[in-house]
Formats: C-alpha cells, sequence, structure tokens
C-alpha cells in the first residue's frame, strides 16, 4: 500500500489521479489545511481510497497508521511553502517542514517502507551567482536564502543520512522548479480541469495571474522589476503539474532497481514575470491590472533547471511543456471553481 501525505493538496492530488488510475492502493494523510474535501471526492471518482484526516505533528496518530496498514512506499508531500511567511515565521516552517519529515523517516524505517519520495524545492539552490547556461543541475551549490529552503534541505539530509544507516530503505528527492497549471482533462475536445491549486491566499504568479483573469482579484502585483534579467522581472522555470506527477509515478518503479537519488524536475527553460502575465492575458482574452511593487524578501532573481539528469536516469518525457497550455489550465480550472 502506498502513504501519501498532502494528497488533497494540489501537487499530491495529482499524483493520487495517476495511482488511482493505476488502481494502485492508497492511502491519504493531509489536515485539509491547504488541502482540499471538493478535491478528495473528485478523487474518489476514479477508484476508492482510505482518507485519514490528521495533522504529522500527532506523531502517535501516525505512528498509529504505520502499524494499521501494511505500507511499502510513502510519497511525502505535506508541507509550509509560502516564502515571505517562512520569513516572518520560521518557527512553523522547521517544525512543520523538518521536524514532521524526521518523524515520518522514522516511523517508515521502523515498519519496513522501502522507497521514500520527498517533494523539495529549487529554494534549496538559495541565490544562484553564475548560473550555467544550461541551467542548475543537482550538484549545484546548496545555500538556502529563507528558512522554507532550508526546512526542505535539512529534511533532505535526514532523508540521505537515514538512507546511509538502513540499506533496505531507499529514496528519490525531486527539487521542484516552479509547479503550475491543472488536470489535463478534455471534455467532449474542451479542455475542463477536474482538480487543480485550490490552496487560499497563494503566491505562485500563475494560480494569482488565472484569479485575476477570472475577475477573482482587482488587481496583480509584480515584486520587483529591477531585478539582472532579461525584462527586470523574474525568471523562474514552470512546469505543468502532471508532467510533475509523472515523474513521481516513474519514481516508485525506478527504485525497484535503481539506487536512491536525487533529481530536478523542471523544463529547463525560463520565463519571466511580465512574460508569465502577458501570456495570461492572451490566452484568456481578458486583461487585468498589473501594479508595480518593491521586492520581496527571498526571492531570487532566476532559477532554471538543467532536467538531463531525470530525462536520462529515469526516462522521463514532458508532455505539457508549453506556458500557454499551462496558463489556459490554470485558468479553465480557476473559471470553473
Amino acid at each position: 500500500m502506498i502513504l501519501i501525505t498532502g494528497g488533497a493538496g494540489y501537487i499530491g492530488s495529482h499524483v493520487v489521479k495517476e495511482l488511482l488510475r493505476q488502481n494502485q492502493e492508497l492511502i491519504i494523510v493531509d489536515n485539509l489545511s491547504t488541502g482540499s474535501q471538493r478535491t478528495l471526492d473528485e478523487l474518489s471518482k476514479i477508484k476508492s481510497f482510505e482518507f485519514i484526516q490528521e495533522d504529522l505533528k500527532n506523531f502517535d496518530a501516525i505512528e498509529k497508521i504505520f502499524k494499521t496498514y501494511n505500507i511499502h512506499t510513502v510519497i511525502h508531500f505535506a508541507a509550509s511553502i509560502v516564502v515571505p511567511e517562512s520569513i516572518e515565521d520560521p518557527l512553523k516552517y522547521y517544525m512543520n517542514n523538518t521536524v514532521n519529515t524526521t518523524n515520518l523517516v522514522k516511523c517508515a524505517v521502523l515498519h519496513g517502507v522501502e522507497k521514500f519520495i520527498f517533494s523539495s524545492t529549487a529554494a534549496v539552490y538559495g541565490e544562484p551567482t553564475n548560473m550555467p547556461q544550461n541551467g542548475i543541475d543537482e550538484e549545484f551549490e546548496t545555500h538556502p536564502i529563507n528558512p522554507y529552503g532550508m526546512s526542505k534541505l535539512m529534511s533532505e539530509n535526514v532523508i540521505r543520512d537515514v538512507a546511509k544507516a538502513n540499506e533496505r530503505f531507499k529514496y528519490v528527492i525531486f527539487r521542484y522548479f516552479n509547479v503550475a497549471g491543472a488536470d489535463i482533462h478534455y471534455n467532449e475536445k474542451h479542455l475542463q480541469p477536474r482538480i487543480g491549486q485550490s490552496f487560499p491566499n497563494a503566491t505562485h504568479l500563475i494560480k494569482i495571474a488565472s484569479e485575476a483573469a477570472s475577475a477573482k482579484r482587482e488587481k496583480i502585483y509584480v515584486f520587483g522589476d529591477d531585478y539582472p534579467t532579461s525584462d527586470g522581472t523574474c525568471i523562474r522555470d514552470y512546469i505543468h503539474v502532471d508532467d510533475l506527477a509523472n515523474a513521481h509515478i516513474l519514481a516508485i518503479d525506478y527504485l525497484d532497481n535503481n539506487e536512491s537519488d536525487t533529481f530536478n524536475c523542471g523544463y529547463g527553460q525560463g520565463s519571466s514575470v511580465k512574460e508569465v502575465i502577458e501570456t495570461m492575458k492572451k490566452v484568456t482574452q481578458n486583461d487585468f491590472t498589473v501594479i508595480n511593487a518593491p521586492r520581496r524578501a527571498g526571492d531570487p532573481s532566476a532559477l532554471i533547471a538543467n532536467n538531463s539528469k531525470i530525462k536520462t536516469k529515469m526516462h522521463w518525457k514532458p508532455k505539457y511543456d508549453d506556458l500557454e497550455l499551462i496558463c489556459e489550465s490554470a485558468y479553465m480550472w480557476e473559471n470553473d471553481k
């Protein structure tokens, strides 16, 4: 059985969708602080699964889950993810992300779990200097500039150290770049996502832009237009959530015949904040107000993945490497809510 923490959330739910399509037996653990009951209801239309509403900080309850079910794989998504909040409330991030992950790893090892797949982040790279032309690879120096990135890097180190001491315990760590978009699902040839990003008060640009295009926001802000980039705004590597979900599916089988490893998840190309905004306006044919604002603390100017490792070793082949499709799917999900 596969245990998925945060399976009612954005990325977790898209992985659940693919696993249910494969007829896998799943347990989802989620405290529903950012996950959605609507998402769970939609997923249950594919296939039934066990759902336990629980917080990972309740160590005894988490231990009981491992004692009750025969779990062979853990896919761990549950975490706090808002960079500005991590700067204002670092303890929340170290407790929720690092401490809770450490306990989850402990339970997994004690109960014979052989595969652990962890959602990390490109924020572990911090503010890259002299970024290679072909993007940041997995050997690039890690130097987080905010508690969110540091809490994830600390969790990575816990997982690696535990794996060194327990040869049956194997892991894949995914360092996500900017995940966006919604379920690629067509109804009578029309794009009609069934699940998407439900997280309230989101800070991700494409989510915010889709809300503005749907008239759910009066305006959006561009935080900094004086970065050392082509148009002065931050550049990010945007990856469609379904392509990222597929990487997690591949990782389960990958660990059957390969050693533990760490992989970047991105497309290997960047788009600026201004480019994303203009693309959203184009695909939705909706204009919305954009206001320039000061930089946010903890935002690096550019983050682009070198994805050659995951393509070569895991044979990952992204299907939705298209900024217009990413924006359209995000908008269609937002506009249908």
